[in-house]
């Protein structure tokens, strides 16, 4: 009989295969007592392993493939960043000489107690970063244990076609050395969705699931398995009907996915001759290759605060110039729109100390960061300015709240111009600026911040965060963040209706933007500048294409007239199934 095991889906798509299962690593831990006179010996066959794994994943982020996720550079720095920490290069050889014992296991012992204080944190992101730390304490365990570099994942000449990685959890190093293998898809017991794995497993662009639990326990080796990325679900034991049934499901999948990229140099307007501004998020240079690829009229919101992460020092202003050049270039002639600096609440660098509080989304976040670190902020736009001569630039500032703000920023961009000016370097004084609207009061006063900057540029997912109350990030609360509840609609109509009142652009960007669900909604209230994921682009442009827009402002009338979330699904729905004529 078919048993079904439910996870979180974080790669698309469907496959049919036999399961191979990764050794977990650290299940059977050596424990031993060392004699005094072989201490020393002990100790330096631990530092051999740290220097070992740190060579190891320096090769990998120097060897990454051009196919690989944009984000694996950054991640694989942080787990070499977390292994040279002292609590896990240093404080294993203090309980080697304190208690005279292997290495193996007081390695053990001391990644048990970090995740002990992990566990009593209540912060869904950190509890993220514990497995980003078991990672990094399992490598240094294989090594520890003399385990070849081919057995950190297996040798291509292990898998076939159709093998599913089944594991704990799935490194972003041991990615590097699967991404090219013969595997179908992978899933694992571990990860959430803010986890590395979940975003790695996004940009893999393969079927995978993680969050299974108890997938390892219950799949034996060899067994064949289905696995659909698209709703979470791992099928063990499947019956000729399910296989048959599922194959006719992969076979739609990718006969879709070829219809769609058919729609890459088709002009993005609805039937009745509108034109929509399709734009890409991106948070770093190697995105440009998938936004060019699916035509994307520009990058309407590059997140530079990747570039201040897993790092140990803050990139200086040539560095940054170095990087937004880049995509200027890349973008050719096209519109790059550069958030500053989003940092705190989940993005914290490493190198920068500042206390979290009880609710660090609420603390100093965004620009108020920015405005309490003036030299960061503006030798950001320094670099901003400089590399604004290389195309079409617009600068933006997030989570901004009050007209003080503003005004603040604009007082920052001019010294920047002006320190520019001095040093007699090349820039471009005329670069446009624009804020998020992210939090409820942005959305009332938007009008007066509009008299101040060119454009505007709604962010979806805190601005529903801040106006419900809700932490996205919180499993507890999950079901209460609802993207189109009724006063979240109403700020979004304030601020389109006063945009156009006042002829400034405004845009959509976060998850809801790129969301299908939403897509006749946002288009029937008006906006006509959307920016997303580039992987959802082409099935927003095939919608797009089968709009009315006169039609459409006809039918979402019940739903901004509807006062009542729980009426708002079924509102959706119907819309949703609304075909033009």
């Amino acid at each position: 009989m078919a048993v079904a095991l439910y996870g979180v889906a974080v790669g698309g798509g469907i496959a049919v295969g036999r399961a191979h299962i990764l050794k977990q690593g650290m299940e059977d831990t050596p424990h031993y007592a060392v004699p005094d006179a072989e201490i020393a010996a002990e100790v330096a066959r631990f530092e051999d392993a740290i220097r070992n794994t740190r060579r190891q994943l320096e090769q990998l982020r120097n060897n990454i493939p051009e196919n690989a996720p944009t984000e694996l550079g950054a991640f694989i720095s942080l787990h070499i960043m977390l292994l040279n920490d002292a609590h896990i290069s240093r404080e294993p050889i203090d309980i080697i000489e304190e208690k005279k014992i292997n290495a193996e296991w007081a390695l053990s012992q001391q990644m048990d107690l970090l995740i002990a204080q992990f566990d009593s944190i209540d912060d869904e992101y950190l509890h993220a970063r514990k497995q980003d730390l078991m990672q990094v304490v399992e490598r240094v365990f294989k090594n520890l244990m003399g385990y070849d570099e081919n057995d950190f994942v297996p040798e291509q000449a292990d898998l076939f076609d159709d093998t599913v990685l089944i594991a704990s959890d799935i490194s972003p190093a041991d990615t590097v050395l699967f991404k090219d293998n013969r595997i179908a898809a992978f899933v694992t017991d571990f990860g959430g969705a803010s986890s590395h794995t979940a975003i790695l497993g996004r940009g893999l662009n393969m079927p995978s699931i993680i969050s299974l639990r108890y997938a390892r326990d219950l799949i034996a080796e060899n067994e064949v398995v289905i696995v659909d990325g698209i709703d979470g679900v791992i099928i063990l034991q499947p019956d000729e009907f399910l296989l048959k049934e599922y194959r006719k499901r992969a076979r739609e999948y990718r006969a879709r996915k070829r219809e769609l990229s058919k729609l890459r140099d088709t002009v993005a307007a609805t039937q009745d001759n509108v034109p929509i501004e399709i734009l890409a998020n991106i948070a770093t240079p190697d995105n440009m290759a998938e936004v060019m690829k699916n035509a994307a009229d520009g990058v309407g919101l590059y997140r530079s605060e990747f570039l201040f992460l897993n790092r140990d020092t803050a990139p200086t202003e040539d560095e940054q110039y170095r990087e937004y050049a880049k995509i200027i270039k890349k973008a050719a002639g096209k519109p790059v729109t550069i958030r500053t600096m989003d940092l705190g609440a989940d993005k914290n660098p490493r190198w920068f100390e500042q206390t979290r509080g009880l609710n660090p989304a609420m603390g100093l976040v965004g620009v108020r960061l920015s405005l309490a670190e003036p030299q960061m902020f503006r030798t950001q736009m320094r670099a901003i300015l400089r590399a604004a001569i290389h195309g079409e630039v617009q600068i933006m500032w997030p989570m901004i709240s009050s007209l003080t703000e503003v005004r603040q920023c604009q007082v920052h961009l001019q010294i920047a111009k002006e320190q520019l000016a001095e040093s007699g370097v090349a820039f471009n004084p005329n670069v446009a600026v624009g804020v998020m609207i992210e939090t409820p009061a942005a959305a009332l006063m938007v009008g007066s911040l509009l008299k101040l900057v060119d454009f505007v540029s709604i962010g979806s997912n805190d601005l529903v965060q801040y106006t419900l109350a809700v932490d996205r990030a919180n499993k507890n609360v999950a079901a209460l963040y609802q993207a189109a509840h009724p006063a979240v609609l109403k700020l979004m109509l304030n601020v389109l209706r006063t945009a156009d009142r006042m002829e400034k652009p405004v845009s959509i960007c976060g998850e809801m933007a790129g969301d299908p669900v939403f897509t006749r909604l946002l288009l029937g209230m008006g906006f006509r500048h959307f920016s997303m994921q580039p992987s959802k682009m082409l099935a927003f442009k095939e919608i797009v294409l089968s709009c009315h827009i006169e039609q459409l402002e006809s039918k979402i009338v019940p739903i901004l007239k509807n006062d009542d979330p729980a009426k708002m699904s079924e509102l959706l729905e119907k819309l949703n199934k609304f075909q033009a004529t």
